[in-house]
């Protein structure tokens, strides 16, 4: 059968099913999902990664055009189908990690704070409809690739979702359109999307700036010049946000890859020192309404999160153990925080958000499972030195670097990066560690 032959056999078939739809309605249409089970188990591992572009950058938010056709569902639903279908065919190749067993460990001690919350209901919300979504991806992405290949197109595709979100969030800077405090750009605001937080929208452009810098690198001119575009573009929009904790990020990768290629010290900071303050001005942080140059003193965004870190340090030593559950800082900000000015504020610092929210202990928890994958990055670092996926070890060690440095100033500790990053990390440790032709299967 040639090329023309399966083309006219396809759309023959989508316009039979179409038809039958439009006279029987959803019950043809799902019968007819059927026939899409066997691209659902080939391409188990695609379908992940788009279920966890849209879910991260919030793709649906931002062109609420796609809200309706509910593209995050069905992701979800393909990839639940595709991952159980595929853990069953390999289920005596799959390798169980020590980075697994932490992560683990830290996903229960975070439901037994949840069932201990001091709002149960708000926690097992958060935890049902965020957090185990997370859980399963992290060991979608550690098992589902079989190849190398297959590793390589999340780059791009973190690359082209971030290129999007940027070039949309400078096209709402250059329209003041959803602006905060007049300045800072945020994209769906006025539908309530996770993106209408400048902070937040910061955090999920710098994601993607790890790996824009690792890759401006390597490959050819054409590739190299491409991706330095898309930094820039990344770095600007970014910059829009005005976020403190985003700066500091981006200053954090640049410090760490000039570490890399200079092998010096005092280089990489003198350039960072310079980055850094040549990134503040060019955001224009002193034109903020909070924060800014018109404050004296510490200013009030500054104080705002300094009453926010006594609060978290306040829920914890009131509650050491499991803290007041899952996303419920928010909610008792109130009775512990030592100033109120009328509304509950988020706490601005992923470390203490931990603390407050699953105790002591599950700081303790956290810190181990940062610092493990901290130390599985740095040893992917070192192995890879010569291998062609260098570029993207290097993106994985920034972007912890990232996270830990940004981290102290925006909450991130259940939300996507530091989690898609640690089943990346799973993933291309167990593909390097054992070759490739033995647990390879055929496309």
């Amino acid at each position: 059968m040639n090329r023309k032959q399966q083309l006219l056999i396809a759309l023959t078939g989508t316009l039979l099913i179409f038809m039958f739809w439009m006279k029987q309605g959803n019950l043809v249409l799902l019968v007819s999902v059927l026939f899409a089970l066997p691209f659902v188990i080939n391409q188990a591992f695609l379908i992940c990664v788009g279920f966890i572009i849209f879910s991260y950058f919030r793709i649906h938010e931002a062109f609420p055009v796609l809200e309706p056709l509910r593209i995050p569902q069905l992701l979800a639903l393909a990839s639940l189908a595709g991952l159980s279908w595929q853990l069953w065919l390999k289920r005596e190749t799959i390798i169980w990690q020590r980075l697994h067993t932490q992560f683990v460990i830290f996903t229960l001690w975070v439901l037994i704070s949840c069932i201990l919350a001091s709002n149960r209901g708000e926690a097992f919300a958060n935890f049902n409809g965020n957090f185990i979504k997370i859980f399963i991806m992290v060991f979608a992405i550690s098992w589902l690739p079989t190849r190398l290949k297959q590793l390589k197109v999340i780059p791009v595709l973190l690359l082209f979702s971030g290129l999007v979100i940027g070039l949309l969030a400078l096209y709402n800077k250059a329209n003041g359109i959803g602006l905060v405090e007049g300045t800072r750009v945020t994209i769906g605001r006025d539908i309530g999307s996770m993106l209408g937080d400048p902070n937040d929208l910061a955090l999920v452009l710098q994601f993607p700036v790890s790996f824009a810098l690792a890759y401006s690198f390597y490959g050819q001119k054409w590739q190299r010049a491409l991706t330095m575009i898309i930094l820039v573009i990344l770095i600007m929009s970014v910059l829009a946000t005005q976020s403190r904790g985003g700066l500091l990020g981006i200053a954090c990768v640049i410090f760490a890859m000039t570490l890399i290629r200079s092998r010096s010290i005092l280089l990489p900071a003198i350039i960072s020192g310079i980055g850094l303050l040549a990134l503040v001005l060019l955001a224009g942080i002193s034109d903020r309404a909070s924060g800014g140059a018109a404050e004296s003193g510490i200013d009030e965004s500054a104080m705002g999160r300094l009453y926010a870190w006594q609060a978290a340090i306040n829920m914890a030593i009131s509650n050491p153990f499991t803290g007041v559950g899952l996303n419920n800082f928010y909610y008792n900000y109130y009775f512990y925080s030592p100033h109120w000015d009328g509304k509950n504020h988020a706490v601005h610092s992923t470390w203490l958000q931990i603390t407050a929210e699953t105790g002591f202990a599950g700081l303790v928890l956290f810190l181990l499972l940062v610092t493990g994958a901290l130390r599985v990055s740095y040893q992917l670092l070192k192995r890879l030195e010569n291998s062609e996926m260098k570029p993207l070890a290097q993106g994985l060690w920034l972007g912890m670097l990232s996270f830990c440095v940004s981290g102290t100033f925006l909450t991130q500790g259940t939300t996507w990066p530091l989690y898609i990053l640690i089943g990346l990390l799973l993933a291309l440790d167990r593909l390097t560690l054992i070759p490739e032709e033995n647990h390879a299967h055929p496309d």
